[in-house]
């Protein structure tokens, strides 16, 4: 109906296209324990935003806590008195060692230089034994998100779980791996795992790239079952369209690759990609081994940033470590290399080629299609990016101009990906076979898109051909 009006009006046209974002790719799921961390500051089964600097997780630990400073005392006073038992059992056994080999009489005593190569020995054990109690004691969040930030700066999500206060070491591993089963509280809020799923509710952020560092790699090789905290991550990483970075079993006997390779075969899923074995880190004066998925998910972060979601992170170097925890040759062009075995059966691993770097591009799908992690995440990040993108075409009229405002606005974001070297190509369009008067009068419209990623350069081959033409150039 029209309006009387003496003058001169603007109305806002609301057709037209959208811009399309794509949805962050960078951002780490980090679920672990830190059993003295600020309560306020990271509360247990909680997603907190620790954005790219390490001085953002000095809460994760508290040094000053009485429990904390109570059982770094404890443990150093244990360490001591199994010290001076420990020197003089050697001590003895030396004196005894001496005269059994020099028909010696019982008055033997050793000398001061023996006295000291002996104490020295025990009281670097004991210095070892009183550094893992530390470390113990700060929990596993803390290791992780200094492996992460040796690689670059990152947004992480970190979700604590509570820490196991079994006095049978064997079974503390158990303890936290059930604390982070996926479920919710008595109180309606997410447990374990599912903690990620709030992480868009409360900081605005959705996980892309999912690590349980020291908790990933058990695995009873008698029984062949899953990793139960990989099992609940991957229902987690399907809604959040996220991938695992998994630590293998890292075993350390001749039957280490098989026993990975055992691992792998226990999972199904493209969201998952396993790195064994663990890696060598320089920490507190000693090398120690600590699991690599913490600095997996930290490069490929800084791949992300530095060169596009679209780029595996094979072949690139990981910062901040010294070796790894079991011997993995690598001779390019050589198939029956430990590492070449490895990456067949899809297990990445970390090769010393010009300094240490991750190599391997499979997931662990049992699809080819889904074989290359870096495939998984473009289509990951356009099919969420494009989802995201279109709230505004919700409860809008059906009409002919709407229908190629939608398809226009995909276009051009396909166009920018292909122009960006992200795909290859793209193409979308109204599915007239399912847009039938029917669905549309009930109210749904339906547009198919198609994309090809770029794949990585995983085989390399050069043909060489010994050739006598060139021998007329001679003369």
């Amino acid at each position: 109906m029209s309006k009387f009006l003496h003058g001169v009006e603007v109305i806002e046209a609301q057709t037209g296209t959208r811009p399309i974002k794509t949805v962050k790719s960078a951002v780490i799921g980090l679920i672990g324990t830190a059993p003295f961390a600020d309560e306020k500051a990271f509360p247990l089964n909680t997603p907190v935003l620790v954005a790219g600097k390490r001085t953002d997780a000095v809460k994760l630990v508290d040094t000053t806590n009485a429990g904390y400073q109570e059982k770094l005392a404890s443990a150093k006073t244990a360490a001591g008195d199994a010290a001076k038992a420990e020197t003089s059992t050697q001590y003895l056994a030396a004196v005894e060692a001496f005269k059994a080999a020099n028909d010696k009489a019982a008055d033997y005593e050793l000398s001061a230089e023996e006295k000291t190569a002996i104490q020295a020995d025990v009281e670097a054990k004991a210095k070892a034994a009183v550094t893992d109690i530390s470390d113990s004691l700060k929990g596993s969040l803390v290791r992780a998100i200094d492996g992460i930030f040796d690689q670059a700066g990152a947004a992480v999500v970190v979700v604590r779980v509570a820490d196991s206060t079994n006095s049978d070491v064997t079974k503390r591993d158990g303890d936290v791996i059930a604390n982070m089963q996926a479920g919710t509280t008595a109180d309606g809020g997410y447990k374990g795992v599912s903690a990620f799923l709030a992480a868009e509710s409360e900081l605005g952020m959705t996980p892309r790239i999912l690590i349980a560092p020291e908790y990933t790699h058990q695995f009873d090789k008698a029984t062949g079952e899953m990793n139960a905290v990989v099992s609940d991550l991957i229902g987690v990483a399907e809604r959040l369209r996220a991938v695992i970075i998994a630590d293998g079993p890292n075993e350390k006997e001749s039957s280490a690759d098989a026993t990975a390779i055992k691992y792998r075969q226990t999972i199904g899923s493209r969201r998952v990609y396993v790195v064994d074995p663990h890696v060598r880190v320089f920490r507190d004066g000693e090398s120690v081994d600590e699991p690599a998925s913490a600095r997996v998910a930290g490069m490929i972060a800084k791949s992300d940033n530095d060169r596009g979601f679209w780029w595996s992170p094979s072949n690139t170097a990981m910062n901040g470590i010294v070796g790894t925890a079991r011997p993995v040759d690598f001779q390019l062009g050589d198939a029956n290399a430990r590492a070449n075995h490895l990456n067949e059966n899809e297990v990445a691993t970390i090769i010393r080629q010009n300094g240490f770097k991750l190599w391997g591009n499979r997931t662990c799908s049992g699809d080819p299609k889904w074989a290359f992690l870096s495939v998984v995440r473009t289509a990951d990040m356009i099919n969420d990016s494009l989802l995201r993108a279109h709230m505004w075409a919700v409860d809008r009229n059906i009409t002919k101009t709407y229908i190629e405002d939608v398809k226009q606005s995909v276009q051009s974001y396909l166009d920018s990906l292909k122009a960006q070297g992200a795909i290859l190509g793209g193409e979308i369009w109204a599915d007239e076979e399912l847009n039938t008067p029917e669905n549309i009068q009930a109210g749904k419209v339906y547009f198919s898109f198609d994309f090809t990623p770029p794949t990585p350069a995983e085989h390399i081959t050069f043909k060489s051909i010994l050739t006598n033409n060139y021998l007329e150039e001679i003369v």
